[in-house]
């Protein structure tokens, strides 16, 4: 089922009065049952523990290093390395990107509405701390929604914190994720030319890839179209 992550509303508030949105309950905050000291630390070298490193190619020629915490949240750092080796984010635009708020990306049909064929994750809330260049994970309503699609936080949001799975870290190329083209969407949007985990050692796209032209738009019939079996 077709589906908006982060809706509009939500994100409108929560970027025009993040005091208000700090404010409203924090129910998911006790299924955290370990402090954020007995969490894993972040590891920013681009040589070691290449096996969780997302290496995000942009249409804006520049690269950006993310670096995947499967101990704040293994599944969701599973999904988004099985999904890049399977070329899924390949093409995907960033459809919504807030200034001051964070880029989101991840749907292929870049409505925000769509997703992967795999099924929804449960939720792995954790106190890791919305800070700039968190990597979290987009979902609907439901706490277990998250699917494919994440955000790159631009700057500290903790009204985000134990709301929204964080996993992982930008460690390098954040000028990058700085200069993608805001919109919801943008009028000519920054998309991902390939995703990569860093232990495939996937050669960077080319120039002419770079330049090549993105996907093909997805029309309303494209998304009431059955899924194929």
């Amino acid at each position: 089922m077709l589906k908006t992550i982060l809706s509009a509303a939500a994100l409108a508030a929560i970027a025009a009065a993040p005091a208000m949105a700090q404010e409203e309950p924090q129910e998911a905050a006790t299924k955290v049952s370990r402090p954020s000291a007995a969490f894993a630390r972040l590891n920013y070298s681009l040589q070691e523990d290449r096996e969780n490193i997302l290496l995000l190619d942009l249409s804006n020629g520049q690269r950006v290093a993310i670096r995947l915490m499967p101990d704040w949240a293994p599944n969701h750092v599973e999904r988004v390395k099985t999904l890049a080796r399977q070329g899924f984010y390949d093409g995907v635009i960033f459809h919504r990107v807030i200034e001051g708020f964070m880029a989101q990306t991840g749907d292929p049909t870049g409505t925000g509405q769509g997703g992967s064929q795999l099924p929804d994750i449960e939720e792995e809330f954790n106190p890791m701390p919305h800070v700039r260049g968190t990597v979290s994970m987009a979902r609907a309503e439901s706490e277990d929604s998250a699917n494919s699609q994440f955000f790159i936080v631009f700057y500290p949001r903790f009204s985000l914190d134990k709301r929204y799975t964080n996993f992982g870290r930008v460690i390098e190329g954040m000028d990058a994720v700085d200069a993608i083209a805001r919109g919801e969407p943008p009028r000519n949007p920054t998309r991902i030319v390939q995703a990569s985990i860093a232990a495939d050692n996937r050669p960077a796209p080319s120039p002419s890839q770079i330049a090549a032209s993105p996907r093909p738009a997805i029309t309303a019939a494209d998304l009431s179209a059955p899924i194929e079996e």
